[in-house]
């Protein structure tokens, strides 16, 4: 857990401090100069402020509560003192409305801003160079000058309660955190299928009965069987509106706005489970217990005008709780085959001249929005907003990938960016050997700090529309506050630097150095975070018919030892300096040595040899840039691929797979093989059949064989399938796979209709 009531997080020891040369400030200022001395926080010290200014009192008082936590003395207000920390309000340029000034001499701190917020990232600064737990220790500040201000003006983090609940106490110490990373956006997820967290008093059922549900947490997320009658519902909680303006007025004096998000028209099982009137069947059903959708009702109908009428009462009563420019609206993953039956819906959609249940959606949307501006407030919803025509004034979150901000972009809309990768933080950010079961895919922390908000795609005019980014955490797998803890950090600490400081100003190595102090008061205080990704990158490099090993690790001070003899890695076995040839069936095992100490249990691969390998393969359609594998010659690396999408696997999203292959002279042909994946889940589809052709010239085919897919699309779980041809000898140099994806996703998926993804690992030729 955090500290109780921490308020902020500092952590570096004052004796450690004097050692250092460079600043260890999360995040980077713009422009910081270590001076000689330091400042000693004394019980004499007082707080200078303008007392006719409230904002600079609150500031004071938020001040005073930090050192009195760390130090155990309260500082004195605007009373003589040799000792003296000033804050000041003014009319500063370059700066902004959320930049600071910071001058720390021998016997004095003065923070000037524009804004309270500068003042309080100020003081941000500060704390992050004392102690972070009650010491003895002097609290020494060293001299320095600081002018910062960020980059972007939206900087959030998503905290999913409605799959888990987490109490105020802990949403506040969440709080905590981002504030004292000058993250400045807090997204609150409180209505979803599994849960509803916020008290409506015109609708008090709402809580009563959408907030809990029977408790299945001994079960993984998607194998929790559905409630029966007669079962009790224990497991849940929800907000007061009393907690909730406490949290708001809590995030408030730290410079964090929340936005509130009401999932709407889908992801609404626990308002249906309330009252059953507002999904299209209209068929009484108890709240879910986890990923298990079968006949659940979901949506609301957007054909029955006592839905909206709902919406409004529920958004008049949050909007009253929230002083936030925007409401989320929520918008994704709407299952809308539920409207294509619903009489309602499709009266609804012939009255409005609309012709596809995506612009029956836009409707939904675009009807919300217009309620929202009446009370002046702005909709901000994910990019599935955009499908059937966007509201006039959304802002957009892009999730599924950059395509639909950068779409939203050029349409004047502003865009926050929130890619599922890197910024999914229920993601994997190491292992998965070792490490806690996460969603899926893999985020490391150094993909996060490496991510450029703004898009290449964008001109500079266009650019301007994005707002910031945003991690979002979801939490299927994740029922504990030192779980939500691990997940985040410190990953949350990258993006915080990616999204203040400047771009040029970004350095792996010298963050790395600013983070090992961080993570000193994250023990101090016994917060749970990962200590680092010290996995083995093992990376095949296939080219002109050579296969080559590459390893890596994010660890910018280990060792990298290997193996190739099936014998397990320590820090005696060899140190890798440069890739190595692969000519045979080998498995590669490595590890990350530091002080001799083995950080990880080893990483394997195992490259399976074939007459296809290293050689280079030419895409008819390209591959997505979201599932690169290892790079353009991944369909002959040697490498297998597994259940974890995320990686060794080409994604084509509603295009075929068409590959050519020269093996570089004529060779005896007896087997053809491609591995193909089928994730029910994550919309990707086994092909429609794997047609394989042979040519001698490279521009005349010959059809060698069609292999039919004998997998229904609609069955779920995780199937690996290869297609294989037998050619029993037959001689060719050039070999063209085409595998056909499906015409959409099958009937009932939730994307129904819509594109699928197909997934490729290799091309076998034996």
């Amino acid at each position: 857990m955090f500290l109780k009531k921490m308020t902020l997080l500092a952590v570096l020891f004052p004796l450690l401090l004097a050692a250092q040369n460079d600043i260890p400030i999360i995040p980077k200022p713009v422009s910081a100069i270590r001076k000689d001395g330091v400042f000693t926080l004394q019980p004499s010290t007082v707080i200078r402020y303008d007392m006719n200014s409230k904002e600079l009192a609150a500031a004071a008082i938020f001040f005073q509560k930090h050192i009195n936590t760390v130090s155990g003395f309260q500082l004195g207000v605007n009373k003589p003192s040799l000792s003296i920390i000033t804050l000041k309000l003014g009319k500063f340029d370059e700066i902004g409305n959320e930049g600071y000034n910071l001058e720390v001499g021998a016997t004095s701190i003065t923070i000037s801003a524009n804004t309270k917020a500068g003042i309080v990232y100020g003081m941000q600064s500060i704390f992050q160079l004392l102690p972070s737990i009650r010491t003895n220790a002097l609290l020494q500040i060293p001299c320095i000058q600081v002018k910062d201000f960020p980059r972007f003006g939206y900087r959030g983090m998503m905290l999913d309660v409605s799959r888990h609940f987490f109490g105020p106490e802990f949403v506040k110490e969440y709080i905590d955190l981002m504030a004292s990373y000058k993250m400045n956006r807090f997204h609150w997820h409180l209505v979803d299928d599994p849960g509803w967290r916020i008290e409506i008093k015109k609708y008090p059922e709402l809580t009563k009965t959408g907030a809990w549900r029977v408790d299945k947490t001994n079960k993984n997320w998607s194998d929790r069987q559905q409630a029966i009658p007669g079962e009790k519902a224990t497991y849940g909680g929800y907000y007061t509106q009393e907690q909730i303006k406490d949290i708001v007025k809590y995030a408030a004096e730290r410079n964090v706005t929340i936005i509130p998000e009401i999932e709407m028209p889908g992801h609404v099982a626990s308002a249906v489970a309330t009252f059953p009137y507002l999904s299209c069947n209209q068929i009484p059903q108890l709240p879910m217990t986890g990923g298990n959708y079968s006949n659940m009702s979901s949506n609301y109908c957007p054909g029955n005008d006592s839905v909206f009428t709902f919406i409004e009462n529920v958004l008049s009563e949050v909007i009253q709780l929230f002083p936030s420019t925007y409401i989320h609206v929520g918008g994704d993953e709407v299952d809308k085959s539920s409207w294509k039956k619903c009489v309602r819906c499709q009266h609804r959609m012939k009255v409005e001249g609309l012709k596809t249940e995506e612009e029956l959606q836009s409707y939904f949307v675009k009807r919300v929005e217009k309620f929202i501006i009446s009370k002046k407030r702005k909709i901000i919803g994910w990019d599935e907003i955009l499908e059937g025509g966007i509201a006039p004034e959304a802002t957009i979150m892009s999730w599924r990938g950059e395509a639909g901000g950068i779409e939203a972009a050029k349409m004047d809309h502003d865009v926050v960016m929130t890619p599922g990768y890197p910024l999914y933080f229920d993601h994997y950010q190491a292992g998965p050997e070792g490490e806690p079961q996460a969603f899926g895919g893999m985020n490391t922390l150094k993909n996060v700090y490496d991510y450029e908000p703004i898009p290449k795609e964008l001109n500079a005019s266009q650019a301007k529309f994005v707002m910031g980014a945003q991690a979002n955490l979801w939490t299927e797998m994740i029922t504990t506050a030192e779980g939500i803890e691990y997940m985040v950090l410190p990953r949350m600490l990258a993006l915080a630097e990616v999204v203040w400081s400047t771009k040029d100003s970004r350095n792996w190595n010298d963050f790395n150095v600013r983070l090992k102090n961080q993570f000193r008061g994250f023990e101090q205080r016994g917060i749970r975070y990962c200590k680092g990704n010290f996995k083995v990158n093992i990376v095949p490099v296939s080219q002109n018919g050579q296969l080559n090993v590459s390893l890596n690790t994010e660890s910018i001070n280990g060792e990298i030892h290997y193996t190739t003899d099936g014998s397990y890695p320590n820090a005696f076995s060899p140190l890798y300096t440069t890739p190595f040839p692969i000519n045979k069936n080998t498995t590669v095992k490595a590890v990350t040595v530091i002080d001799r100490q083995s950080m990880s249990s080893p990483v394997e691969q195992t490259y399976a040899m074939h007459q296809a390998v290293g050689r280079e393969v030419v895409y008819t359609n390209a591959f997505s840039k979201y599932y690169p594998a290892n790079g353009p010659n991944s369909l002959t690396d040697g490498v297998r691929g597994t259940t974890s999408h995320g990686k060794y696997w080409h994604g084509f999203s509603g295009q075929d797979l068409i590959a050519t292959i020269d093996l570089g002279k004529e060779a005896s042909i007896n087997k053809l093989t491609i591995g193909c994946l089928q994730n029910y889940k994550s919309w990707i589809f086994l092909p429609q059949q794997v047609k394989f052709e042979i040519s001698n010239d490279g521009k005349n085919f010959t059809e060698a064989a069609v292999v039919p897919n004998n997998v229904s699309s609609s069955e779920g779980g995780e199937i690996i399938k290869d297609f294989i041809a037998t050619l029993n000898g037959q001689k060719a140099r050039y070999i063209r796979v085409t595998a056909k994806v499906i015409d959409g996703c099958p009937k009932g998926h939730p994307g129904e209709g819509h594109p699928g993804w197909l997934f490729a690992d290799e091309i076998v030729v034996e």
